[in-house]
């Protein structure tokens, strides 16, 4: 029997105190893990930004949002790695319709 997948949206809001570069590492981690477990789809690379509203201090932030096909069990793995992840601001994993 062939596994159910669904298809998904994840944001990523990554703290720039350590510079772009890190930002774009700890996207680059992300989008192996997500490669590796999961079929990648498109990728919106925002780069920095305004925040709405200070995080930690901190007015601007490194955004990407990602599409992507996996098996249910992953997004909860992705969003638990996310979670404990130093210099992750804010993430959402969404199911899309």
């Amino acid at each position: 029997m062939a596994k159910l997948s669904a298809n998904y949206e994840v944001m990523i809001v990554i703290s720039l105190t350590k510079g772009e570069e890190n930002a774009q590492a700890i996207w680059a981690k992300f989008k192996e893990m997500i490669e590796k477990h999961a079929e990648l789809g498109e990728v919106d690379d925002w780069g920095k930004r305004k925040l709405a509203y200070p995080i930690n201090y901190e007015t601007d932030a490194y955004y990407v949002v990602a599409n992507f096909t996996s098996a249910p069990e992953f997004p909860a793995e992705l969003d638990r790695v996310l979670n404990i992840t130093d210099g992750v601001l804010r993430s959402m994993i969404t199911v899309k319709a």
